[in-house]
């Protein structure tokens, strides 16, 4: 169940699209709490799914790829890959420059995945059609940069937001 910042989610299919770039969405989830990559990229994954899903447009500027651990932003991940485990903080010079309902869903996103840990979103994850669909093919251990399809987001969680999400899909 995605959960409604406090029930004001608005969508308004008239506004000017605004694209943000994917380091001032992972450095909003930072500033919420110190993280791991791993759990970064997950959160950011989510978003960019939930902005396709309730805007039909993406809130980021960068692709998802279906890697072995989960969906992956390779912008995100040349930026920390040498983090290792290591808890991440927001960058020092962030401001955050969201539109309001932007970050109505970014905090609905927060709400909704915020408490989960690095694994279970990676389980979570793994579990869910779009990620699935886009490793066809894969070997559990394969490597891939396989992009992760907008349109099987959208639909995907569209049936999660709907209460409709059939077995099997």
């Amino acid at each position: 169940m995605f959960y409604k910042y406090f029930g004001r989610l608005h969508i308004n299919t008239n506004e000017v699209s605004k694209m943000y770039s994917i380091f001032d969405v992972a450095n909003w989830f930072l500033e919420k709490e110190e993280m791991t990559h791993k759990k970064v990229q997950k959160l950011c994954y989510y978003a960019q799914s939930w902005s396709y899903t309730l805007k039909d447009r993406p809130i980021a500027d960068d692709n998802f790829e279906s890697w072995v651990h989960g969906p992956v932003s390779p912008k995100l991940y040349e930026k920390y890959k040498n983090s290792g485990y290591k808890e991440l903080s927001a960058d020092n010079d962030f401001v955050c420059k969201f539109k309001l309902e932007d970050e109505e869903l970014l905090e609905s996103v927060w709400l909704t995945y915020g408490k989960c840990t690095a694994n279970a979103l990676e389980v979570l994850s793994h579990s869910e059609a779009p990620w699935r669909l886009a490793r066809i093919g894969l070997q559990g251990d394969e490597k891939s940069s396989n992009v992760i399809s907008p349109k099987h987001m959208k639909e995907y969680y569209l049936k999660v937001y709907e209460g409709d999400l059939k077995e099997g899909w």
